[in-house]
C-alpha cells in the first residue's frame, strides 16, 4: 500500500494489527517490542513537544537507537525542517542546513552548538540527507516524507515483506539507504524492525534478534559472512550503497538465502533499481521511474515521487543534474532487451591519462588489491597520471614496489601508479565504506 507521510503509514497498521510489533529494541532480559500503536504514541507526544518548542530545523545526530527514530519521526510529524547527521557532523553542515536544535549525544550537541542559527524562515516539509561525497563535496539533499515512503514503496513492490518477517537495521540512519532500506522498507509492509545495537554488537546482534531480513553494504555483509554470523532464521538479504563483489551472494544463496542488490542514490530517496534473478548485476527497474542512458553512457533517471527537490539553498548544483525532471546521475550503465539496468561504472572515477588512456579506478584498485590484500589504499589522478595513496610509513616502499611489480605485470607501463604516497591517516571514507576521493585528492594535494 503506497503511503504518502510516516504517520499515515504508521496509522494504517494501528488500524489493523495495534499490538503487532513496529521494532525490537535491546530490553534488560532480552529483545523487547514495541507495538505499532505504542510507537505512534511515543511520537505523537514528542511530536507535540517538538511544536511547543519553537523549533523549525532539528539537526537530528542519529545513533540508530529506538529514541532517535522516534524523534526522526515525531520531527517530520511537526512539520519541522530536518537535518540527519551523524557523530562526524562538521560545523559546517550545521549551519549548512540552516539547523536552529540538535538532538543527540550531549557532549557532540555541546560542540556544535555554536553553528546552529535562527532556523529557517518558512516551514519548508525538507528531510536533509548529505551525499556521500565520494566524488565531490558533499552536498545537502532535500527530501521529503512523501518521497520518502515512495521508495519504500517501490522497493516493497519489487522485493516484499510480510508482518511476520523482522528486518535487521543495522545501518546508520544518515544515510538514505540505512533510512529507508533498514526502517521504512519494513514498515511499509508492517513488519518488525530489530534496530541493531551500533557496530560494537556486530559479533551478536543477529544471534540477539533473530531476523528474517537483513539490509546491508558489501563491506558489512563480508565481514558478516567472513566471521560466520549470520543466522539460521535469515532468509533474504537486500545489498546496496556500493558495488557487491560476485562471491558474497553467490556465499549467500550457497547457504540458502535470497540475496538482492539494489542500485539508488540520495537524490532519488535511495532504491532506482533491484535484481531480482540470479545475476544481482542486472536489475528490474522501480515502479515509478523511467531509466534512460545518454550517448555517452551516463545513467539519465526520471521519477515524479521519489525524487529530490534539489540540493539545499544550492541552485546552480541542482541545475547542473537535474533539468525538467531527469536527473544526470554521473553513473554509467546500459539497458538490456529486457529493459534490465546493468551499472558499469562512476564517470568521475574514469582517469583519463595523459596519453589519452582511460582507467576505471575501482576496478584498477581489484588488480591492485590482489597484492596489497589488508592494506588500506586508494588510487587518484594527479596531473595526468595514476597515483597509488597508501596509509603507512615510507619505510614500507621498497616491500610495496615488489609486491606491486607482480600484480601489475600485466598492465602497460604508462598506466602504472607513477608514484606511491604514504600518508599517517586512515584514508576518508564514507559511512558505507567507499573512498571519499574527492577528500583524499584535497588532502593529497596539500602535501
Amino acid at each position: 500500500m503506497r503511503f504518502f507521510t510516516f504517520r499515515e503509514m504508521l496509522s494504517h497498521y494501528v488500524r489493523r494489527a495495534p499490538d503487532a510489533a513496529a521494532f525490537l529494541k535491546e530490553g534488560a532480559n532480552g529483545p523487547e517490542a514495541v507495538s505499532y500503536r505504542a510507537f505512534l504514541a511515543d511520537v505523537t507526544a514528542r511530536a507535540e513537544a517538538l511544536r511547543q518548542s519553537g523549533t523549525t530545523c532539528l539537526g537530528v545526530l542519529c545513533d540508530g537507537g529506538y529514541e532517535c527514530v522516534t524523534e526522526i519521526f515525531a520531527a517530520a510529524q511537526a512539520e519541522l525542517q530536518m537535518a540527519l547527521l551523524n557523530e562526524n557532523a562538521t560545523p559546517e553542515q550545521v549551519t549548512a542546513t540552516d539547523a536552529d536544535a540538535l538532538w543527540g549525544d550531549c557532549d557532540l550537541k555541546e560542540e556544535l552548538s555554536p553553528a546552529l542559527t535562527d532556523g529557517p524562515k518558512e516551514r519548508t516539509g525538507n528531510i536533509l540527507f548529505f551525499t556521500s561525497g565520494t566524488t565531490s563535496k558533499t552536498k545537502a539533499v532535500a527530501l521529503t516524507e512523501e518521497s520518502l515512503c515512495a521508495s519504500a514503496f517501490n522497493g516493497g513492490a519489487l522485493l516484499p515483506l510480510s508482518p511476520a518477517d523482522i528486518l535487521m537495521c543495522m545501518l546508520p540512519l544518515d544515510h538514505v539507504f540505512g533510512f529507508v532500506c533498514g526502517v521504512l522498507w519494513g514498515l511499509s509492509c508492517g513488519a518488525c524492525v530489530a534496530l541493531g545495537r551500533g557496530p560494537r554488537h556486530y559479533f551478536d546482534d543477529l544471534g540477539y534478534f533473530h531476523p528474517t531480513a537483513l539490509s546491508a553494504v558489501p563491506m558489512l555483509i563480508g565481514f558478516l559472512l567472513q566471521k560466520k554470523l549470520l543466522n539460521p532464521e535469515l532468509q533474504l538479504v537486500l545489498i546496496g550503497a556500493g558495488e557487491c563483489p560476485p562471491a558474497i551472494p553467490a556465499a549467500l544463496r550457497q547457504m540458502g538465502m535470497r540475496v538482492s542488490c539494489g542500485y539508488g542514490l540520495t537524490e532519488t530517496s535511495s532504491g532506482v533499481a533491484l535484481s531480482l534473478g540470479e545475476d544481482t548485476g542486472l536489475m528490474t527497474v522501480c515502479p515509478d521511474y523511467r531509466v534512460a542512458i545518454a550517448e555517452d553512457g551516463e545513467i539519465l533517471i526520471e521519477n515524479r515521487t521519489c525524487m529530490m527537490r534539489g540540493y539545499y539553498k544550492n541552485d546552480d548544483a541542482t541545475a547542473a543534474v537535474l533539468k525538467d525532471g531527469v536527473l544526470r546521475t554521473g553513473d554509467l550503465g546500459r539497458l538490456d532487451e529486457n529493459g534490465l539496468l546493468r551499472v558499469t561504472g562512476r564517470k568521475k572515477e574514469m582517469l583519463a591519462l595523459a596519453d589519452g588512456t582511460k582507467i576505471f579506478l575501482p576496478e584498477y584498485e581489484q588488480t591492485i588489491r590482489a597484492a596489497l590484500p589488508d592494506r588500506d589504499f586508494a588510487v587518484i589522478g594527479m596531473e595526468g597520471t595514476a597515483v597509488l595513496v597508501i596509509h603507512g610509513g615510507e619505510a614500507e616502499k621498497d616491500a610495496v614496489n615488489a609486491l606491486l611489480q607482480e600484480a601489475l605485470r600485466t598492465v602497460p607501463l604508462g598506466q602504472r601508479p607513477r608514484q606511491i604516497l604514504f600518508v599517517p591517516y586512515p584514508l576518508p571514507r564514507t559511512a558505507t565504506g567507499k573512498i571519499k576521493r574527492w577528500e583524499l585528492q584535497q588532502k593529497v594535494g596539500k602535501l
